[in-house]
């Protein structure tokens, strides 16, 4: 008897896998219709701003990070679910996917895998960057001690809607992973680094320049959403 239940009762979970939706795994669906609040926050000091907007084209909602002359970014923070600020962690695997157009070839630095903590506190401050720069698609891994590691790098065209998935497998020791695709393909990729900072991280998206705010920059970003796997966010 006992047998012939746990034959049913496997039967009955693979039927039920087999008919769960193929984005189970999602987590969030940052669809920019929902407004700003999927963020956390918004790190874009007056007159810059974080609007979401839609031209009709059949392309949908869009956020509009607008970092103009005398500000020096304009970045939304975080990722707020129904249940509040996602709790990242260690040893786990992220996917995050969305859609990107700058207005030019030089938007510098369009998201970060920005650490917690300021100063001292942590020990790389961004192990993960992306930059629009001089009509490239950069990515770096930043390893500890400030070192810069190019993984790769792909054109881009400004003025364009281009696709992004990157998956990120966090590791506080060493050993974690980064891929990135762009229109997809992948271009760039890490094995044995350190993707977990000493307090944690989490990301960001927009237009940041550093020091530099002489110069005016937009990004508008669609479709975010993040899971466990890129068939989640592809």
């Amino acid at each position: 008897m006992r047998a012939s239940i746990c034959v049913t009762a496997v039967a009955a979970a693979a039927v039920a896998w087999a008919a769960a939706p193929a984005q189970a795994s999602v987590i969030w669906d940052a669809d920019a219709s929902q407004g700003t609040g999927v963020f956390v926050t918004a790190l874009c000091d007056s007159p810059g701003s974080v609007t979401v907007g839609n031209w009709n084209d059949g392309h949908g909602d869009f956020f509009k990070f607008n970092k103009p002359v005398g500000v020096a970014r304009c970045e939304a923070h975080s990722v707020r679910t129904g249940s509040g600020e996602y709790a990242f962690k260690d040893s786990a695997t992220y996917w995050f996917g969305w859609d990107s157009m700058t207005k030019t070839g030089d938007a510098q630095t369009v998201f970060q895998w920005k650490s917690n903590g300021t100063n001292d506190q942590n020990s790389q401050n961004y192990p993960v960057l992306m930059k629009v720069e001089d009509d490239q698609l950069k990515a770096w891994y930043v390893a500890p001690g400030e070192q810069w590691i190019s993984i790769g790098t792909t054109p881009w065209t400004a003025g364009a809607w281009h696709s992004i998935q990157l998956g990120i497998t966090t590791d506080a020791s060493g050993q974690g992973t980064l891929s990135v695709y762009k229109d997809g393909s992948e271009f760039a990729s890490r094995t044995q680094a350190r993707t977990w900072d000493d307090l944690g991280n989490k990301p960001r998206w927009g237009t940041y320049w550093g020091t530099d705010t002489s110069t005016a920059s937009i990004n508008w970003v669609a479709g975010l959403t993040m899971g466990t796997s890129r068939a989640d966010v592809d």
